[in-house]
């Protein structure tokens, strides 16, 4: 018996996927308010009533795409920022190019999304990175120079670098949707490093405003 129902909870988690997966391709020509159900379920093959089993509505589906947009990113992130210095700086570029590389649908998804017409989605894409926040402030208070400063002032600096890693992103993502030429389909090495500099020299301003922000 217990078999039967794991064989039957994957397959519901395999179709939940499924939809998943559809929605996400669908949306990278068109905003989630403007997707159908039916478009949905055509994509994946099944009837619109089996969507009910998996989503109150596309709203719903919306929302669980963040959660898988984003959710996993919470430990990287606080590994990244629990390191010192340069190194902070430098891991954390690094983690963003490559979520960027491995997840540029969900990373686009994420962008346009967060200011869309959907309110649960923008909910649930603020309520993210409020999370993102108020961890990069945990890590940021263990550090030295967290010394009298206010929670209020540290969780403001942990929003300055969430905000930041936000617009790094779409910087690197720009760089997969415009190669350099025309012959090059292929993101240059010369663009990616391009934004790394600049994503460096950006993260490290908001780092020497720090020290100097109880002058």
């Amino acid at each position: 018996m217990s078999h039967t129902l794991g064989i039957r909870q994957a397959q519901k988690q395999k179709t939940r996927q499924a939809f998943l997966d559809a929605a996400l391709a669908l949306l990278e020509e068109q905003s989630l308010s403007s997707l159908g159900l039916r478009e949905v379920t055509r994509a994946v093959g099944v009837a619109p009533t089996a969507f009910y089993r998996h989503f109150r509505s596309t709203a719903d589906l919306g929302v669980a795409l963040v959660d898988e947009a984003l959710g996993s990113l919470h430990p990287m992130v606080r590994t990244t920022v629990a390191t010192a210095g340069a190194e902070r700086i430098t891991r954390a570029v690094q983690l963003i190019a490559g979520h960027v590389a491995a997840h540029p649908a969900h990373v686009r998804f994420i962008a346009r999304e967060r200011h869309g017409g959907v309110q649960p989605v923008r909910e649930a894409i603020r309520a993210q990175l409020a999370r993102f926040a108020v961890e990069v402030k945990t890590e940021l208070a263990k550090d030295p120079e967290a010394e009298g400063w206010s929670d209020e002032d540290l969780l403001m600096l942990a929003h300055l670098y969430v905000d930041q890693m936000l617009i790094t992103a779409s910087l690197f993502l720009e760089t997969l949707e415009s190669p350099d030429s025309p012959e090059s389909p292929e993101p240059s090495e010369a663009a990616r490093q391009r934004v790394v500099q600049v994503a460096t020299r950006q993260l490290r301003l908001i780092s020497l405003g720090r020290q100097h922000w109880l002058d």
